[in-house]
């Protein structure tokens, strides 16, 4: 079943390069005017590049990450690189970013801005969050924009998040969560898998993966509901089945988490 959703997940952001149709493909979480609720304005940031921003992003992770100059930053599910080159801009030229993204059209994508920016400290990498292609104890600082929530083992993708960070390097991580249930019929829905919101888990379920793989001093940073028009729920809803929904309190939540690895953690002292 989970390399069932990853073909899911690499089909619709292959669609996103391939037929340049940014967020807004399908069903995908789009309002009615074609722009996301999901995503966070970074018109602002030094280093901000608008050929790498495909509007896939739920928060803006870099703004609390605390990264400093000289740092080596990995950013997990890169894209066209958009969060890549936001930090590069934070690390300077001393520093170093990594990308790892599993869709080939994405990493191809981010390595065309590398070379258009002319950039030498920023890396793009294909692999699976899961079983990331990178040594024990290489990362400062970690990031990711609404990618989490895609990963079939949310459990293990942290686990590898643990395992390449240095001790007391840290994290911080934008996402999708739920703050009650989702209808079965949005849960089953492949576009929605895709879009952010059936692979989300519970709040509490997806801190305690954070808090199972090690990390201490979790915090979230940000938080904010994320309204799902009428127009997206009835792809897959009728009538009523909205109404109930909207009565049921169930709400789909952007966060940004971060915590820190131990420098004595188990397995890492």
């Amino acid at each position: 079943m989970s390399e069932k959703i990853k073909e899911i997940v690499r089909q619709k952001y292959t669609e996103v390069v391939t037929q340049n149709t940014g967020s807004c493909y399908d069903t995908l979480c789009c309002s009615p005017t074609g722009d996301s609720p999901f995503k966070e304005s970074y018109d602002h940031l030094d280093g901000y590049e608008p050929d790498a921003d495909f509007g896939l992003g739920c928060g803006i992770p870099t703004d609390t990450a605390l990264i400093k100059k000289g740092q080596t930053v990995l950013d997990l599910g890169s894209g066209a690189g958009n969060d890549v080159f936001v930090a590069r801009s934070m690390v300077g030229e001393k520093g170093k970013v990594i990308g790892v993204d599993m869709t080939t059209a994405m990493v191809e994508k981010a390595n065309m801005n590398k070379a258009k920016l002319g950039y030498e400290n920023v890396e793009f990498l294909l692999g699976e969050i899961e079983d990331l292609p990178l040594q024990n104890e290489l990362i400062d600082v970690a990031i990711s924009n609404c990618v989490m929530n895609l990963v079939p083992d949310k459990n293990k993708a942290y686990q590898e998040v643990f395992r390449v960070l240095k001790k007391n390097g840290h994290f911080s991580i934008s996402d999708v969560v739920l703050s009650g249930e989702m209808p079965e019929k949005i849960k089953n829905a492949a576009e929605m898998y895709a879009g952010c919101v059936s692979g989300a888990l519970l709040k509490s379920d997806y801190l305690s993966a954070i808090e199972k793989a090690g990390f201490s001093n979790m915090k979230i940073e940000k938080e904010r509901e994320i309204y799902l028009p009428d127009e997206v729920l009835s792809n897959f809803l009728d009538e009523q089945e909205i109404t109930a929904f909207r009565k049921s309190g169930s709400k789909v939540l952007s966060i940004t988490v971060v915590a820190e690895k131990p420098c004595c953690a188990p397995g890492c002292c």
